[in-house]
């Protein structure tokens, strides 16, 4: 069966003393028996703080990006090899404001994808489509290309350590969120891709739902078949509904 996993991503958010409310908020809030798994996306600059807050707690922690090369001169850029050092299990790949904001495209989500595997940390591959695509009726063809870029380059057995994440695009930070029954769609049909492949893998792959998951939508998104825990952004900042998106995810 698989363990479902719920992750905060902070985005740019975040102050030494925010940071460190909340996280003391989460390791007293959280606890062993009544989890699933959770862990926090936060960004580069806080790292450390994370890695001295949530050591010896059940909470996990990994960073929101990272380059695909092990160095060189890039200035800003953070390695897998980087994360490591502060105690990363996570990292974040291919999230649509990503793609959006800065153009990543779907063979560069890939190589970060291949860089962070490579290095032994758990990438959380990001899919999922905009608002005209889905309109336009093309949700799976634009979801099965941004896989393919992954397997292509790495192999389905790359994605043994690994998670995905569904995120529609039009659902994230607009208070939108797809239906339980919208959202359980697209799971199966990426478990089915994947399934093309490597049955066993798809079976054991997990897939996140992430687009304005709330306490008050969890339990229902979270009771799909397919839906093996969430990708949270805002509710990720609030100790009090963070946890109650962990526990509906229990």
């Amino acid at each position: 069966m698989r363990r479902k996993l719920v992750a905060g991503n902070w985005k740019m958010h975040g102050s030494l003393e925010q940071n460190k409310a909340l996280l003391d908020a989460l390791v007293s809030g959280v606890t062993q028996s009544e989890m699933s798994e959770c862990a926090v996306c936060v960004p580069f600059p806080y790292l450390c703080q994370a890695q001295m807050e949530l050591v010896g707690s059940p909470i996990k922690w990994g960073a929101q990006d990272v380059h695909p090369l092990h160095q060189g001169a890039y200035t800003g850029e953070v390695s897998a090899k980087m994360l490591l050092d502060f105690g990363c299990q996570y990292v974040i790949v291919g999230h649509s404001e990503r793609r959006t904001l800065y153009g990543e495209s779907n063979e560069l989500v890939a190589e970060k994808f291949a860089a962070a595997h490579a290095s032994g940390l758990i990438p959380i591959l990001c899919v999922g489509e905009t608002l005209e695509q889905r309109e336009n009726g093309v949700t799976e063809q634009i979801i099965s290309k941004q896989l393919d870029a992954v397997l292509s380059l790495v192999g389905e057995h790359s994605l043994d350590n690994a998670v995905i994440a569904y995120e529609p695009v039009w659902a994230i930070g607009t208070g939108k969120t797809a239906s339980p029954e919208q959202a359980q769609h697209v799971h199966l049909f990426i478990r089915q891709r994947l399934a093309e492949r490597d049955a066993q893998l798809a079976n054991k792959m997990r897939i996140l739902y992430g687009g304005s998951v709330k306490a008050a939508n969890a339990v229902e998104l979270f009771g799909m078949p397919d839906i093996d825990g969430g990708l949270i952004g805002g509710a990720s900042l609030i100790a009090e509904d963070f946890l109650a998106i962990c526990r509906a995810a229990k």
